[in-house]
């Protein structure tokens, strides 16, 4: 995605005319006649020519304004990030504004377009579940804006990042289902290719191996959408139930994903974890209450945000270009309830 194919230098050498007429000319001035601006708007128009909204920015000073980028605001962990992020962006005298992109990328880069229009100062990210292409960040990170990620990061682009240590919430969440007698664990998670489902994928299977357990391929499903898709979660969990070797506990990668996992398999009647113990990645608070208490992998989301909003300030407000990035890893929470209580021993 190219914001910028050509310049208002480019259409001013190419028709002949001054650099400040033609800015003139698209700013649609009184000074300039009907018949130039047609010209130059239609060679702009020809040439997918569009203002360099960074270069705006940059020229009125800063806006004091930030972008954030995330794919649902009614997720917890992502609510509990932008409390962190407010907390450090007010404090320093910015406003900010959120947008949702739904785990769709073609939203993620309409989103981020209309962001620069706005002239931000800044950019906080965490990709959609469908983005893995970047370009529409790597170019405006090339004309001057500042990027920072968080939670789901690329490694394509050299920026600050921010994420919880999702290899070893995985690690220390399926070995918990191991001690607690459960051998046939299966993972339903988010897209392969996605930063946390990696990591989370690696810190699964490194427990596996550490017990002595083979990995099951067919024991792992994948949602496409990020849990946003009912239907993906349902069929995943009845391809699991349909096994001959069904799975006694499922190990669950997201907040929506968990929380949906939780819903399905009481409304099948299974018991949990009598039948199927299950435990997740969730910041939900209503953990403790649910039926039976939900077992979980909690995020640092409020020092996540606020140290991602930190970085970020940074950058914006370094008097020269930065060029050494640090990728902060926080560390993740085990809570164990009683969807995943050890269970009792027949002698």
């Amino acid at each position: 995605m190219n914001f910028n194919v050509i310049t208002i230098k480019d259409i001013a050498r190419e028709l002949g005319l001054s650099i400040s007429t033609v800015s003139k000319a698209l700013s649609d001035s009184y000074e300039i006649s009907a018949k130039t601006k047609k010209v130059v708007n239609d060679y702009a128009a020809e040439h997918n020519y569009s203002p360099n909204p960074i270069a705006k920015s940059l020229k009125q000073g800063h806006s004091k304004s930030i972008g954030i980028v995330i794919s649902t605001i009614d997720n917890d962990f992502f609510s509990q990030a932008i409390n962190g992020i407010e907390s450090v962006a007010y404090s320093k005298g910015y406003n900010i504004i959120i947008t949702q992109t739904h785990e769709s990328y073609d939203l993620e880069t309409r989103n981020v377009k209309h962001l620069t229009y706005r002239s931000i100062d800044g950019l906080l990210i965490s990709l959609s579940a469908e983005t893995r292409d970047t370009e529409h960040l790597q170019a405006l990170q090339k004309k001057g804006l500042p990027i920072v990620f968080f939670d789901r990061v690329s490694s394509d682009i050299e920026t600050h990042k921010v994420i919880a240590d999702n290899f070893k919430g995985a690690y220390d969440g399926t070995t918990h289902l191991i001690n607690s007698g459960f051998k046939r664990i299966a993972h339903v998670t988010s897209p392969p290719g996605l930063s946390i489902t990696d990591e989370r994928l690696a810190g699964f299977k490194k427990a596996l191996e550490d017990n002595n357990i083979p990995f099951n391929e067919n024991y792992v499903k994948y949602s496409q959408h990020g849990g946003r898709d009912l239907n993906e979660i349902e069929n995943a969990l009845n391809d699991l139930l349909s096994m001959p070797d069904r799975p006694d506990a499922i190990f669950t990668a997201s907040d929506r994903i968990t929380t949906i996992t939780l819903s399905l398999l009481r409304k099948l009647k299974i018991k949990i974890p009598e039948e199927i113990a299950l435990l997740g990645f969730t910041n939900t608070k209503l953990a403790d209450v649910l039926n039976p208490s939900l077992s979980s992998i909690t995020q640092p989301g409020f020092e996540i945000g606020k140290t991602a909003m930190e970085m970020l300030i940074s950058l914006i407000e370094s008097k020269r270009e930065v060029t050494e990035f640090e990728t902060k890893v926080l560390q993740t929470q085990l809570h164990i309830r009683e969807s995943s209580m050890p269970l009792p021993v027949n002698i």
